[in-house]
């Protein structure tokens, strides 16, 4: 009877201990799905939204934008810059931080900024979509007494180069041109000689020789950033971990500027392409924040109790924008009636409705209704009318044969026949549904169309490169800028024009928009833009997506918004576990 009261005694001390110790500790690394690889960490590269997001942990750049007030903020700039207008020209002054260092101790200074500027611009790098961006910003000149304020020279007078003047990493000088052989070689040298000038400069090429020897694509440690976090370990394809710097400047100074926050000690990025397992790894509490959540998935995880003892959930309009966009130097699609007739196959209400539980924002073009009043209302939205693609395609010069296919004769007399690949991300369900209704709502009308889901740097690979015929995919975007030249200017075929669509007349307006100071002829501009797209048809704006965002209820402070990624990891904290009804 001893033994048996000994044991219910122990038994019950030990259930007690259970019961009390409540959830586990959360350990401090904040663990994220990231649905591909981010494929290269090169600071000058525009690779994918991954690779920006862990970029953004590294480095620092002049201004950021701050989530919960929905506006740009100084990050590495002591203050918002200040602006002066000289003739055409649009003179913006920064001070870096007092206090901002790198890592070996060095103040992070005007020359760095320089020395960015013109790696930037230098050719042989791969710095072309960065290029195109910022190629308003002509000079930059340093104040002779004090070493942290410069002045960039920008083209023009438009608001955006004064929000696009502080959107690009700074980078140290001395981890890669420790002597200084960039200095004499001026910016407008750099953006005005032609390339063969260029790659006969000695200073030039060795410099490029440096910069390539690095491999900062994969070893991006060899050019150390002043931001808060280093890169711990990269197991491509599976994981990458980040840790906070145990001496980073920022925490020294005071007060303390709230926007620097570095809270997570450590981050780790889970490579999950499949949404089936990124679920499975957040129900059994393996990850902690799943961005980017099909809605399916969402709203079963919200509609049960068990999950919602665990997790917490999160919506917000974003400026994410779905596509399907033609490869307009493939022969089948290089007319314009060709992709307009192809465009009134998609069943957008209906996909809305399958894929997002009817939540998406239609529209008219790349631009959302809520940038009212540069949002073109006067057009149209795209109407689901097989019977008008075959209208379309007649006018196109397409005939449907005896056997249901559709033909063509070249100018050169070759037949053509109306078939054609369609490549997305691999394991994405909501490209995988607009691929399937695509293809259906073709063939019932004699267009061959076969599926491809691709692996995400191979597919990067392939619309760089134009071997593809049509593809679906997202573009990300935001409410401050609209420069459409990385996505839609003959400058970035190669880059990140994947259309490879580009005229005279669109490279001009393009340009305009760019530099545009007067809002109200801004507004005619973008809206002159949209009705070219519609009328172009190089791509097809599907509609904006809503972000989804399920995280463990052991973090907080995650500042849900709508600009990629959808959430602000340096600022994220833990806490003690509780329910979220």
């Amino acid at each position: 009877m001893l033994r048996i009261a000994k044991f219910i005694f122990i038994l019950f001390i030990i259930t007690e201990c259970i019961a009390c110790s409540g959830p586990k500790k959360h350990s401090g690394t904040i663990r994220i799905r990231w649905a591909q690889d981010p494929e290269t960490l090169d600071p000058l590269a525009m690779a994918n939204i991954y690779a920006d997001e862990g970029l953004n942990l590294l480095h620092t750049s002049l201004l950021a934008f701050d989530n919960p007030k929905g506006q740009l903020i100084p990050w590495l700039a002591s203050k918002t810059p200040v602006v002066r207008y000289k003739d055409s020209l649009t003179l913006i002054t920064y001070t870096l931080r007092d206090g901002a260092t790198w890592d070996n101790g060095q103040p992070v200074q005007a020359h760095d900024v320089a020395f960015t500027l013109k790696a930037m611009n230098c050719p042989g790098l791969p710095n072309e979509g960065i290029k195109v961006r910022l190629d308003f910003i002509r000079d930059i000149q340093f104040d002779p007494h004090d070493s942290r304020r410069f002045t960039l020279v920008c083209k023009g007078k438009s608001p955006d180069y004064i929000r696009e003047s502080g959107n690009f990493f700074i980078l140290p000088e001395y981890a890669l041109d420790k002597v200084g052989t960039l200095r004499p070689i001026s910016l407008t040298y750099l953006q005005h000689s032609d390339t063969v000038t260029l790659a006969r400069n000695p200073v030039l090429s060795a410099f490029v020789s440096r910069y390539q020897a690095a491999d900062l694509a994969h070893h991006p440690d060899r050019l150390p950033g002043c931001g808060p976090y280093q890169l711990e370990q990269w197991q491509s394809g599976q994981f990458l971990r980040f840790r906070r710097k145990s001496n980073w400047w920022a925490t020294q100074l005071r007060p303390f500027p709230i926007q620097l926050a570095a809270h997570p000690k450590a981050i780790e990025y889970r490579i999950i392409p499949n949404p089936g397992t990124s679920l499975l790894a957040l129900r059994e509490g393996t990850l902690d924040v799943y961005p980017l959540i099909p809605a399916k998935d969402f709203n079963s995880l919200r509609a049960s109790a068990s999950a919602r003892q665990k997790l917490n959930f999160y919506t917000h309009p974003s400026y994410e924008i779905v596509t399907l966009g033609f490869n307009t130097k493939q022969p089948l699609l290089e007319d314009r009636l060709t992709r307009q007739a192809l465009s009134h196959l998609l069943n957008i209400p209906g996909l809305i409705q399958a894929t997002e539980y009817g939540l998406a924002e239609r529209t008219v073009g790349l631009i959302s209704k809520r940038s009212r009043p540069y949002y073109n209302d006067s057009l149209p939205l795209l109407s689901y009318d097989p019977a008008q693609t075959v209208v379309l395609l007649q006018k196109a010069g397409w005939l449907r044969q005896a056997d249901g296919n559709w033909f063509r004769r070249t100018v050169n007399g070759a037949a053509q026949k109306l078939a054609f690949t369609i490549n997305y991300r691999a394991n994405d369900p909501l490209f995988e549904q607009i691929g399937l209704q695509f293809q259906n709502a073709a063939k019932a009308i004699g267009i061959a169309i076969n599926l491809k889901p691709t692996e995400s740097s191979l597919l990067s690979a392939r619309l760089r490169e134009g071997s593809y015929d049509v593809y679906i995919r997202t573009i990300a975007g935001n409410p401050f800028i609209f420069n459409f030249a990385p996505i839609l200017h003959t400058a970035s075929i190669g880059v990140l024009n994947y259309t490879r669509f580009g005229t005279a007349n669109s490279d001009k307006l393009i340009e305009a928009i760019s530099a545009e100071a007067d809002q109200k002829r801004k507004v005619l501009l973008l809206r002159k833009f949209q009705l070219l797209l519609q009328q172009e048809s190089p791509l097809v704006p599907l509609f904006f997506l809503p972000y989804r965002l399920v995280a463990s209820n052991q973090i907080a402070n995650l500042q849900p918004s709508g600009i990629k990624p959808g959430y602000e990891v340096k600022a994220i904290i833990t806490q003690p576990a509780h329910n979220s009804q």
